[in-house]
């Protein structure tokens, strides 16, 4: 790569963050809610994982010629079990990419029926990743548990930016996460509604 500034380390870095958030939500989802279906046809969250296990390995196994040598699935199909792998998983694929030449990016592979560059099906990749982690947020959410942060605020980490909300994540380090120490405190919405758009006469829940 020439230059100061790789021309897609942007990619590897939002690979580093985004499996920090993908095993930061997993650590959120309580154990009674893992075999848990809100409808016939959702994926429980243990599903969930299974799936962004089996689908990560597929991607980047076969499309993107990245093979660390470690089974798709845990041994054990338990969260802890999940979030060990994973991190495992996608710590050594992240050293894979981090030393890939640019032009590895710039090179065509099968993406399903059609031809695409290795950077579009790393980019797609992520995105694909981030879907399956908001119905998974969303679940937990309608479990009525709490969320720390992803991208941003919660409603639990004080609702709207512009009313002060902070963006707190469940740990600060991955290592805090995988020794499953206790996730960071969470404020609450505050006073405010942590909507745009409030329901007409709502209040805000109190802490």
């Amino acid at each position: 790569m020439t230059g100061s500034i790789p021309r897609y380390g942007f990619l590897v870095d939002t690979y580093r963050t985004e499996r920090l958030k993908t095993l930061s939500v997993w650590s959120q989802v309580p154990d009674a809610l893992l075999h848990t279906r809100l409808e016939p046809r959702a994926r429980s969250p243990i599903e969930h994982m299974i799936h962004q296990c089996m689908s990560e390995h597929a991607w980047m196994t076969a499309m993107l010629g990245i093979d660390i040598g470690r089974p798709a699935l845990p041994v054990q199909e338990i969260r802890d079990a999940f979030v060990q792998h994973y991190a495992l998983c996608s710590g050594d694929r992240l050293t894979v990419l981090a030393g890939r030449p640019e032009h590895w990016f710039e090179e065509e592979t099968s993406f399903f029926e059609v031809r695409r560059i290795r950077a579009w099906v790393l980019t797609r990749r992520f995105t694909h990743s981030a879907h399956h982690r908001g119905q998974l947020t969303a679940m937990i959410r309608a479990s009525g548990q709490p969320l720390h942060s992803t991208y941003g605020p919660t409603a639990d980490t004080g609702g709207l930016p512009k009313n002060g909300a902070r963006v707190i994540y469940s740990h600060q380090t991955l290592d805090q996460l995988l020794a499953a120490e206790p996730a960071a405190a969470l404020p609450g919405p505050g006073e405010q509604p942590p909507t745009e758009r409030p329901d007409p006469g709502s209040e805000a829940p109190r802490r």
